[in-house]
């Protein structure tokens, strides 16, 4: 996590709402046996839902609130009323938030392309007994429990959306630049570090042409393991296509530009590949109070045997930087737009533990079956789809569910009812 208020990384845990239960209900109509059955449907329980907030722009709200839980839907009643659905809960996140699986790293949705995203679906209400009446049954004296939602752990992390990363080592300038060609106002200060959070500001070069610039708090050697603060703002260059790279040429500080200028390179690579290869602009700043120009001309000659475009400024006296955000805009007309990363993610059948028996029961002729794993099960099955119902069938064969209901005496063609699924049993 960063320090000084800006969390730009989060954990929290999603439960949707649990569905209602069914109602068993009967109504008093002449020549109805029993008057009847008329219990409603339960209520479907409310989802997760995320939503982009255009005026959030860290993940603080989920410092200290880790679990949300959306409303259970209510339980139905009679004269076939069913229950009312629980409320969505709508988690707000700043645009450029990435959802990813935490226990396998893979993406679930990047709320920089889309503003709204159902994260979990609440579980579906259990049907009254106003469902199970046949010619044969005619008095259904049972109704299901609703499903349970969907459940799971999530790592937010944000990423900025600039068009622009300024990189480089802590103190050379970078705020500085930042104030100088956008309105934004950093804190700058003559020490390392002052720069503690990512700041944003809008370059607006004439009428047509603008970009977004972010001032990357500063990298050291060794950042890309955990060192100083860039691990935790080297995820905000991943959406920058242009970076331009701010290198101290005073040699105020006694460094060498050209190893400067490699160390912060190679942090990059080693953060991620496809940062080494992101087009560059490679700025050598602080001219005005170099002690003599050894060190900015072989920065020059390093870069441009390179193939990248090189600028000598002054961020502080304002000498150069025109130029450079006008190469930058130049450079941004030949680049593909922000990256918005594509999930990765595959639902996998959730791993339930069997151990306990369901209950089994026969109702007005009808082979009853209950248990808590069983409705988990049912939750994650999409039985429209031929590949999830076999896998299903097979869950309920290795569970011995089938052997004991043969055990139990059941015959080909009796009716099995698993929540809101009826089906014939044939062996």
């Amino acid at each position: 996590m960063a320090n000084n208020g800006f969390i730009d990384k989060a954990r929290i845990t999603v439960r949707a709402g649990t569905g209602g239960n069914g109602a068993v209900a009967f109504h008093r109509e002449k020549y109805v046996a029993a008057g009847g059955p008329d219990g409603g449907d339960g209520g479907r329980g409310g989802d997760i839902v995320l939503t982009v907030d255009g005026h959030m722009s860290t993940l603080m709200d989920f410092r200290y609130k880790r679990k949300y839980v959306a409303a259970d839907g209510m339980p139905g009643q009679g004269k076939r009323c069913s229950g009312k659905d629980g409320e969505d809960l709508v988690i707000r996140v700043p645009r450029g938030t990435v959802v990813k699986d935490t226990a396998t790293g893979e993406i679930i949705c990047d709320m920089a392309g889309q503003d709204r995203f159902v994260l979990c679906k609440g579980g579906k209400g259990g049907w009254g007994n106003q469902h199970f009446a046949t010619p044969t049954r005619q008095v259904p004296h049972f109704a299901k429990a609703g499903l349970p939602g969907q459940e799971r752990e999530v790592t937010l992390e944000l990423k900025l959306l600039a068009d622009v990363g300024l990189v480089g080592f802590p103190n050379v300038g970078k705020s500085t630049l930042l104030s100088v060609v956008t309105r934004a106002q950093p804190k700058i200060a003559n020490y390392h570090f002052t720069t503690l959070s990512p700041n944003l500001g809008v370059v607006a070069l004439d009428e047509n042409t603008s970009f977004v610039l972010a001032d990357i708090p500063g990298i050291i050697e060794g950042a890309a393991e955990g060192a100083g603060l860039g691990y935790d703002f080297l995820r905000h260059i991943d959406r920058c296509r242009l970076l331009i790279h701010v290198v101290d040429v005073s040699g105020s500080e006694g460094r060498d530009p050209v190893a400067d200028f490699e160390a912060i390179n190679a942090e990059l690579a080693e953060y991620s590949r496809s940062l080494a290869t992101r087009p560059m602009l490679v700025a050598g700043n602080k001219t005005d109070i170099a002690q003599d120009r050894e060190g900015l001309e072989a920065l020059r000659a390093h870069v441009e045997a390179l193939g990248l475009p090189f600028f000598e400024l002054s961020a502080a006296a304002h000498q150069g930087t025109r130029e450079l955000m006008w190469a930058a805009a130049e450079k941004l007309r030949e680049l593909p737009p922000i990256t918005v990363y594509e999930p990765t993610y595959v639902e996998r059948p959730p791993e339930v533990d069997m151990s306990t028996p369901p209950t089994i029961e026969v109702v007005d002729g009808t082979w009853v079956v209950d248990g808590p794993w069983l409705r988990q099960l049912m939750a994650n099955v999409n039985f429209s789809d031929y590949e999830s119902k076999n896998w299903f069938d097979r869950q309920l064969r290795e569970s011995g569910l089938f052997a004991r209901l043969e055990e139990m005496g059941i015959q080909d063609g009796d009716i099995v009812c698993l929540y809101n699924l009826e089906f014939e049993y044939q062996r």
